[in-house]
């Protein structure tokens, strides 16, 4: 495991020359220009790459640097380039490749001036959304010990102030939807803001985010099935939420796979005396025991509408799976979670290995079968139904399947290098 302490730690200047990188891009060409004895000696080759280093490599290749909207030059701040650069992470954290890191870097560095401001950000729309990317330049100041990092990320925080909040002092989603606490927004800032509250010593922000996982839970939790529904909407304002619970009617995994890794990425911020943390784990073992309930018996996948899985129109959807796969593995690993789970985790990677990977002729990595995205309230036909959910757009290598791959990935290698669970290799045409 690659491990980072605050202060400069990398010379970024020496990537060039990095070897899975190379082997990528030799293999490649091998592929198309070598006879059959040597084709078969590169695809060895390739699968002595870890699954992390062989997505990681191709989502580089694929994605410039901050921009993985081909149809749209400009880098832009949102939540599906902090994902995709959360997985990366994770990746240079297990293998300390550089080229990995530069790749976060120089994906930073296009939107982060040298003054520490943050043009294509505006806190003043307030949405959690923009929060995730605040995690990356926590990464980058603690590696660099560069100062307009730290500054960046004071912009971050400082949304968090002015954050508007219903009655019971819930997080909006954005300010354009009053009153709408989702899922998704507990990914979005609970992470960044126990990480800032611990590096900067601002303990009380423990308190807040304690209080905030808890009422999306207290009030969107199935009690039959064990599994949170997407939103509540506590004065039940919206025409299509629950009128006896204010919530949305569905449990959407990818939703349910934001709330868990949550929950798993904040919780080793809180010391082991914080009397808090005893009730995170509470609802993480609650959380985890809904979802592996839920778990596909026969592929080890779970459906994109948890709740319903023998519904007409249902799918398994794969970057709600690379969600749980990083959730019960990392829970497990740190001993939050029971060591069963890790029996649940490994179905899981293998059916997604099995379902949602196919591989190039030349050795690149396509992530499939992930849901483009899930917008409840912002217009009528967007309304929590099952129709909705199971009509979305699903798209192979979007940022945050691709993204949730990589971190299910680096989780599930823990396990390999502990004897306790065997990698693999499938591949799909």
């Amino acid at each position: 495991m690659f491990t980072y302490t605050s202060g400069p730690l990398l010379n970024t200047k020496q990537s060039r020359g990095n070897l899975p990188g190379l082997v990528l891009v030799l293999a490649a060409i091998c592929m198309i220009c070598a006879p059959p004895y040597l084709k078969a000696q590169v695809n060895m080759k390739m699968q002595e790459l870890s699954w992390s280093q062989r997505t990681a490599n191709s989502a580089m290749q694929r994605w410039p640097p901050g921009h993985f909207r081909e149809a749209d030059p400009t880098p832009h701040w949102n939540y599906q380039l902090a994902v995709l650069l959360e997985g990366m992470e994770a990746v240079w954290k297990k293998t300390g490749d550089k080229a990995v890191f530069n790749y976060i870097r120089q994906s930073m560095d296009q939107l982060v001036q040298p003054d520490g401001s943050i043009p294509a950000y505006d806190g003043s729309v307030h949405s959690m959304d923009d929060i995730l990317l605040g995690r990356q330049l926590l990464l980058l100041y603690r590696v660099t010990g560069e100062d307009r990092y730290r500054k960046a990320a004071l912009l971050i925080r400082k949304q968090l102030t002015t954050q508007p909040r219903n009655a019971s002092g819930g997080f909006w989603h954005t300010q354009s939807f009053p009153n709408q606490m989702l899922l998704d927004d507990e990914y979005m800032y609970a992470p960044f803001l126990a990480e800032y509250a611990s590096l900067f010593s601002e303990p009380r922000d423990f308190d807040d985010i304690t209080m905030q996982l808890a009422l999306l839970e207290e009030h969107t939790r199935d009690p039959k099935s064990g599994l949170l529904y997407q939103e509540w909407n506590e004065p039940r304002t919206e025409s299509w939420v629950s009128k006896t619970t204010g919530t949305s009617a569905n449990a959407w995994g990818r939703g349910v796979g934001w709330y868990i890794m949550a929950l798993v990425d904040t919780l080793p911020y809180y010391s082991k005396d914080n009397p808090d943390r005893a009730r995170l784990l509470a609802i993480l073992n609650r959380t985890a025991d809904g979802i592996v309930r839920h778990q596909d018996k026969k592929s080890g996948l779970w459906y994109q509408v948890l709740d319903k899985p023998g519904e007409r129109g249902n799918y398994l959807e794969s970057s709600a799976a690379g969600m749980f796969v990083y959730a019960l593995a990392k829970g497990v690993r740190l001993g939050y979670l029971p060591r069963r789970y890790s029996a649940n985790a490994l179905r899981g990677w293998k059916g997604m290995l099995h379902s949602f990977v196919q591989v190039a002729p030349g050795g690149a990595i396509t992530i499939t079968g992930t849901v483009k995205g899930i917008d409840l309230g912002s217009a009528q036909s967007h309304d929590g139904s099952y129709a909705y959910y199971t009509s979305a757009l699903v798209i192979s290598n979007d940022p945050k399947g691709v993204g949730a791959f990589l971190l299910a990935s680096t989780e599930i290698a823990e396990d390999t290098e502990r004897g306790q669970v065997e990698q693999r290799s499938y591949s799909r045409k």
